[in-house]
């Protein structure tokens, strides 16, 4: 079955993670992505270590799989010529320059939907294409500073804190993938492209979800709360005998269970009855759970959770997760396929997207810079060189799965 993207191409003019995860995602989804790097390369290639055994820093390979590599100088009036023969036979375009530029080298939405009217033109940016801070460089951490996120996450009497992993970046990308996916949509109904304006700081700000709702209908920031939940009690972490564990009861009658597999009588406390009784007693609820935990193996606790059927876990390190049953019965370690080029990576991260009816691309490593350079410019130079031939996208090598 093929990926339910076959055969859009997509022209990637970005780096480090919120376009290139975008390109990636598409990619996977069975998209023909060129990457285009300039001759030094993406700088994420050398954010390391850890490096992959072929120099380039896991990060780079974290959200550079199943594209090729092309490496242009825009400021080389060959190059840049093509670079705007991709972009005029690309069905998508993605770009996270500054606003406004890319203008100057006739790269921007504009100059190409005027050539190329069905072209869909994703731009990201730190703030959006307009507004007071438009021109001002916006990476995730900093979005992460400005938006809320921060405030809100660590323990009460502790700094403010950002997550283990780019999520502002993450975020973006996924908004981004979608948009790209509906306006591909919108075209097929009506022959035209669009200019989509993805900024981290609008995206970081979407996902603040119930918090942004609390300070809408309380009118008061919300607090750091450490582990625990600003709307739900018990839902958090505890210290088990061996170690940390959460227990997260989403409603009253998991709480009620709970009780009684404790062999507390809590659920017919008043205090503690109905989740907003819990809310507001959470100190006393607290304490009287951890001193049960206390004395409980996390092994234990699992346990009495599946008896009483509430949700919680032991808090695992990254590679106890993929180490777990569930997870590789899910396949989500990928092993490097045998065709792949030697020294990259040899484990990848699955797609979490699963089709009953569509593959996704058969997973592949990023590519080292310009691994696709010499085939692609060959392919576009022939193609120049044919009389009154339109632009061409350069076809991929065909591999099985793909």
């Amino acid at each position: 079955m093929q990926a339910p993207l076959n055969g859009i191409r997509v022209l990637e003019l970005a780096r480090v993670l919120a376009g290139p995860w975008i390109g990636q995602t598409l990619a996977d989804l069975g998209a023909d992505v060129i990457k285009v790097e300039a001759p030094g390369g993406d700088e994420t290639r050398g954010w390391g270590p850890p490096f992959a055994e072929d120099g380039t820093a896991a990060y780079y390979h974290s959200c550079n799989r199943n594209k090729r590599s092309i490496a242009l100088d825009f400021c080389d009036p060959d190059d840049l010529a093509l670079v705007r023969d991709l972009a005029r036979s690309a069905d998508v375009l993605i770009e996270n320059f500054k606003v406004g530029g890319l203008a100057k080298f006739g790269l921007d939405y504009a100059t190409l939907s005027a050539e190329t009217p069905g072209l869909v033109y994703c731009s990201v940016t730190g703030f959006g294409q307009d507004g007071p801070d438009a021109g001002r460089a916006g990476y995730d951490f900093i979005i992460q500073a400005m938006s809320g996120i921060m405030d809100i996450t660590g323990e009460p009497d502790g700094p403010p804190t950002k997550p283990g992993v780019a999520y502002a970046d993450i975020f973006t990308g996924l908004y981004g993938t979608i948009a790209v996916q509906a306006a591909l949509r919108a075209r097929d109904a009506t022959g035209r492209g669009t200019h989509i304006d993805m900024a981290l700081m609008d995206a970081q700000m979407g996902v603040l979800a119930n918090q942004a709702a609390n300070y809408f209908v309380s009118g008061r920031s919300p607090k750091r709360l450490g582990n625990s939940h600003p709307n739900i009690v018990p839902y958090q972490t505890f210290e088990a005998a061996d170690g940390p564990f959460v227990i997260a009861c989403g409603n009253d009658g998991q709480f009620a269970r709970l009780s009684r597999e404790m062999g507390k009588d809590w659920a017919a406390d008043p205090r503690f009855a109905r989740n907003a009784d819990r809310v507001t007693h959470r100190a006393e609820l607290v304490a009287l759970i951890a001193a049960e935990v206390a004395s409980l193996s996390r092994d234990a606790l699992m346990a009495l959770l599946d008896r009483a059927g509430v949700p919680g876990s032991p808090i695992r390190t990254i590679a106890e997760a993929f180490d777990t049953e569930q997870a590789r019965h899910r396949g989500m370690a990928v092993p490097r396929p045998d065709d792949a080029p030697e020294g990259a990576p040899a484990t990848m991260v699955r797609n979490p997207i699963r089709f009953s009816a569509h593959d996704l691309a058969r997973p592949q490593p990023a590519p080292m810079l310009d691994a696709d350079g010499p085939e692609i410019r060959a392919a576009l130079r022939r193609r120049a060189g044919e009389k009154d031939a339109a632009p061409g996208w350069p076809e991929r090598p065909t591999r099985s799965g793909r």
